[in-house]
Protein backbone atom coordinates (compact mmCIF):
# COMPACT_ATOMS: atom_id res chain seq x y z
CA UNK A 1 0.00 0.00 0.00
CA UNK A 2 1.40 3.50 -1.09
CA UNK A 3 1.88 6.22 2.19
CA UNK A 4 -0.53 9.16 1.56
CA UNK A 5 1.73 11.86 0.36
CA UNK A 6 2.48 14.73 2.80
CA UNK A 7 1.26 18.06 2.44
CA UNK A 8 4.00 20.51 2.23
CA UNK A 9 2.94 24.08 3.20
CA UNK A 10 2.34 26.86 0.82
CA UNK A 11 4.89 29.45 1.06
CA UNK A 12 3.66 32.94 1.63
CA UNK A 13 6.52 34.16 0.14
CA UNK A 14 8.32 34.88 -2.97
CA UNK A 15 11.40 32.66 -3.93
CA UNK A 16 12.56 35.09 -6.28
CA UNK A 17 11.78 35.74 -10.58
CA UNK A 18 11.16 32.71 -12.50
CA UNK A 19 14.49 32.43 -14.23
CA UNK A 20 15.78 32.14 -10.25
CA UNK A 21 13.32 29.98 -8.82
CA UNK A 22 14.06 27.61 -12.40
CA UNK A 23 18.01 28.05 -11.66
CA UNK A 24 17.84 27.75 -7.86
CA UNK A 25 14.76 24.97 -6.93
CA UNK A 26 14.92 23.23 -9.97
CA UNK A 27 18.25 23.39 -11.88
CA UNK A 28 20.62 22.83 -8.94
CA UNK A 29 18.61 20.61 -6.97
CA UNK A 30 18.49 18.11 -10.08
CA UNK A 31 22.41 18.26 -10.57
CA UNK A 32 23.30 17.95 -6.79
CA UNK A 33 20.42 15.05 -6.67
CA UNK A 34 21.97 13.46 -9.30
CA UNK A 35 25.95 14.05 -8.95
CA UNK A 36 25.27 12.01 -5.54
CA UNK A 37 23.06 9.38 -7.15
CA UNK A 38 26.65 8.90 -9.46
CA UNK A 39 28.96 9.03 -6.61
CA UNK A 40 26.70 6.71 -4.47
CA UNK A 41 26.57 4.43 -7.64
CA UNK A 42 30.88 4.04 -7.26
CA UNK A 43 30.60 3.01 -3.55
CA UNK A 44 31.05 -0.94 -2.61
CA UNK A 45 28.27 -0.31 0.07
CA UNK A 46 27.47 -3.02 2.64
CA UNK A 47 24.99 -3.14 5.40
CA UNK A 48 25.39 -3.76 8.94
CA UNK A 49 22.28 -4.16 11.17
CA UNK A 50 19.81 -4.02 8.73
CA UNK A 51 18.12 -7.62 10.00
CA UNK A 52 16.61 -5.55 13.07
CA UNK A 53 15.10 -2.90 10.49
CA UNK A 54 13.79 -5.55 8.19
CA UNK A 55 12.18 -7.19 10.90
CA UNK A 56 10.57 -3.59 11.50
CA UNK A 57 9.43 -3.58 7.81
CA UNK A 58 8.34 -6.66 7.89
CA UNK A 59 6.06 -6.47 10.77
CA UNK A 60 4.79 -3.17 9.47
CA UNK A 61 6.26 -0.89 12.09
CA UNK A 62 6.71 2.63 11.45
CA UNK A 63 10.87 3.89 12.76
CA UNK A 64 12.76 7.33 12.87
CA UNK A 65 16.23 6.87 11.14
CA UNK A 66 18.32 9.35 13.96
CA UNK A 67 21.54 10.54 12.53
CA UNK A 68 24.34 12.99 13.09
CA UNK A 69 24.07 15.86 10.75
CA UNK A 70 27.54 15.37 9.34
CA UNK A 71 26.24 12.01 7.52
CA UNK A 72 23.48 13.43 5.31
CA UNK A 73 24.93 13.29 2.47
CA UNK A 74 24.74 9.51 1.53
CA UNK A 75 21.91 8.83 3.89
CA UNK A 76 19.64 7.60 1.45
CA UNK A 77 21.63 4.67 1.26
CA UNK A 78 19.98 3.71 4.78
CA UNK A 79 16.45 3.51 3.39
CA UNK A 80 16.93 0.21 0.87
CA UNK A 81 13.39 -0.72 1.45
CA UNK A 82 10.45 -0.72 -1.73
CA UNK A 83 9.28 3.21 -2.31
CA UNK A 84 5.86 2.28 -3.49
CA UNK A 85 5.00 -0.06 0.16
CA UNK A 86 6.43 2.51 2.56
CA UNK A 87 8.26 5.77 2.40
CA UNK A 88 10.36 8.17 4.21
CA UNK A 89 9.63 11.86 4.69
CA UNK A 90 12.09 14.40 7.00
CA UNK A 91 12.00 17.85 8.34
CA UNK A 92 12.57 20.68 6.18
CA UNK A 93 12.25 24.44 6.60
CA UNK A 94 10.18 27.08 5.25
CA UNK A 95 13.28 29.02 4.44
CA UNK A 96 15.03 28.91 0.78
CA UNK A 97 17.70 26.31 1.91
CA UNK A 98 14.49 24.70 3.47
CA UNK A 99 12.77 25.30 -0.27
CA UNK A 100 16.17 24.15 -1.87
CA UNK A 101 16.57 21.07 0.45
CA UNK A 102 13.14 19.94 -0.07
CA UNK A 103 13.62 19.88 -4.35
CA UNK A 104 16.93 17.82 -4.19
CA UNK A 105 15.81 15.06 -1.44
CA UNK A 106 12.36 14.44 -4.06
CA UNK A 107 14.67 12.84 -6.67
CA UNK A 108 15.59 10.27 -4.06
CA UNK A 109 11.51 9.73 -3.29
CA UNK A 110 12.36 11.36 0.30
CA UNK A 111 9.13 14.07 1.33
CA UNK A 112 9.42 16.78 3.22
CA UNK A 113 6.99 17.98 5.96
CA UNK A 114 7.43 21.81 6.29
CA UNK A 115 8.40 23.47 9.31
CA UNK A 116 11.50 24.39 11.53
CA UNK A 117 12.18 23.02 14.77
CA UNK A 118 14.26 25.72 16.02
CA UNK A 119 11.79 28.21 15.58
CA UNK A 120 8.16 27.00 15.95
CA UNK A 121 9.07 23.01 17.96
CA UNK A 122 5.52 22.45 18.45
CA UNK A 123 3.88 22.91 15.11
CA UNK A 124 6.86 21.05 13.53
CA UNK A 125 6.56 17.78 15.77
CA UNK A 126 2.96 17.86 15.40
CA UNK A 127 3.41 17.91 11.85
CA UNK A 128 6.09 15.38 12.08
CA UNK A 129 3.87 12.86 14.15
CA UNK A 130 0.78 13.26 11.46
CA UNK A 131 3.36 12.49 8.84
CA UNK A 132 4.06 9.35 11.51
CA UNK A 133 0.60 8.35 11.77
CA UNK A 134 0.10 8.71 7.73
CA UNK A 135 2.19 6.04 7.21
CA UNK A 136 5.62 7.03 6.49
CA UNK A 137 8.77 6.41 8.15
CA UNK A 138 10.86 9.23 9.42
CA UNK A 139 14.46 10.87 9.24
CA UNK A 140 16.01 13.28 11.80
CA UNK A 141 19.07 15.12 12.27
CA UNK A 142 18.76 16.14 16.12
CA UNK A 143 21.75 18.42 15.69
CA UNK A 144 20.85 19.64 12.50
CA UNK A 145 20.80 22.26 10.73
CA UNK A 146 23.10 23.94 12.27
CA UNK A 147 24.75 22.44 15.64
CA UNK A 148 25.89 22.33 18.29
CA UNK A 149 27.52 19.49 16.65
CA UNK A 150 26.81 15.76 17.69
CA UNK A 151 24.08 17.71 20.60
CA UNK A 152 21.04 16.08 20.89
CA UNK A 153 18.23 18.59 20.84
CA UNK A 154 14.54 17.42 21.64
CA UNK A 155 12.12 15.98 19.29
CA UNK A 156 13.42 12.62 18.42
CA UNK A 157 12.03 11.33 21.68
CA UNK A 158 8.68 13.25 21.61
CA UNK A 159 8.40 12.04 18.41
CA UNK A 160 8.93 8.02 19.23
CA UNK A 161 6.70 8.76 22.85
CA UNK A 162 3.50 10.18 20.92
CA UNK A 163 4.03 7.80 17.59
CA UNK A 164 5.23 4.61 18.90
CA UNK A 165 7.30 4.47 16.44
CA UNK A 166 11.05 2.74 16.76
CA UNK A 167 14.58 5.26 17.01
CA UNK A 168 16.47 3.70 15.01
CA UNK A 169 19.99 5.14 15.12
CA UNK A 170 22.47 4.83 12.00
CA UNK A 171 25.68 6.00 10.76
CA UNK A 172 27.31 5.71 6.76
CA UNK A 173 31.10 5.68 7.08
CA UNK A 174 33.56 5.57 4.17
CA UNK A 175 37.16 4.75 4.30
CA UNK A 176 38.19 7.16 2.12
CA UNK A 177 36.34 10.74 2.15
CA UNK A 178 37.23 14.74 1.87
CA UNK A 179 35.83 16.54 4.49
CA UNK A 180 33.97 20.51 3.92
CA UNK A 181 35.08 23.29 5.53
CA UNK A 182 31.20 23.23 7.46
CA UNK A 183 30.21 23.81 10.93
CA UNK A 184 30.25 19.59 11.55
CA UNK A 185 32.78 19.16 8.34
CA UNK A 186 30.76 16.95 6.62
CA UNK A 187 32.59 14.04 5.00
CA UNK A 188 32.22 13.09 1.17
CA UNK A 189 32.89 9.62 -0.31
CA UNK A 190 35.72 9.71 -2.47
CA UNK A 191 34.43 7.87 -5.97
CA UNK A 192 34.66 3.74 -5.31
CA UNK A 193 35.12 4.36 -1.63
CA UNK A 194 34.16 1.60 0.40
CA UNK A 195 31.04 2.55 2.58
CA UNK A 196 29.19 0.98 5.35
CA UNK A 197 25.76 1.77 6.54
CA UNK A 198 25.62 0.71 10.14
CA UNK A 199 22.36 0.49 11.95
CA UNK A 200 22.18 0.68 15.66
CA UNK A 201 19.35 -1.94 17.65
CA UNK A 202 16.17 -0.19 17.89
CA UNK A 203 15.06 1.99 20.70
CA UNK A 204 11.09 1.62 22.30
CA UNK A 205 10.45 4.38 24.23
CA UNK A 206 7.75 4.06 26.59
CA UNK A 207 5.17 6.70 26.15
CA UNK A 208 5.76 7.74 29.52
CA UNK A 209 9.59 7.95 29.14
CA UNK A 210 11.43 10.73 30.49
CA UNK A 211 13.58 12.67 27.83
CA UNK A 212 15.98 13.97 29.90
CA UNK A 213 16.91 10.17 30.68
CA UNK A 214 16.29 9.35 26.86
CA UNK A 215 18.35 11.81 24.92
CA UNK A 216 21.47 11.14 26.66
CA UNK A 217 21.19 7.42 25.70
CA UNK A 218 20.35 8.24 22.32
CA UNK A 219 23.27 10.44 21.95
CA UNK A 220 25.54 7.96 23.64
CA UNK A 221 24.82 5.31 21.10
CA UNK A 222 25.03 8.27 18.05
CA UNK A 223 28.48 9.34 19.44
CA UNK A 224 29.75 5.62 19.41
CA UNK A 225 28.53 5.02 15.83
CA UNK A 226 30.51 8.31 14.88
CA UNK A 227 33.61 7.78 16.72
CA UNK A 228 33.66 4.27 14.71
CA UNK A 229 32.81 6.12 11.38
CA UNK A 230 35.75 8.16 11.93
CA UNK A 231 38.08 5.15 12.42
CA UNK A 232 36.89 3.93 9.47
CA UNK A 233 38.27 6.68 7.50
CA UNK A 234 41.71 6.28 6.90
CA UNK A 235 42.16 9.36 4.14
Amino acid sequence: MTPPRVNITVRGRPLGSPISVWLNFRLVPFLAAHLVKLLAYTLRVRYEGLEAVQELVLSDRRFILTFWHRRLVMMPLAYPFHRKQRGVAILASDSKDGERSTATWKWFGIHAVRGTATEDGAKALVRMIRAVKDGWDFGITPDGPKGPRQELKPGVIALAKKTGAAIVPVCVAYDRAWHLKTWDAMPIPKPFARCVVRFGEPMEVPTKADETDWNPKVEAVLNEMEAWAEGMNRV
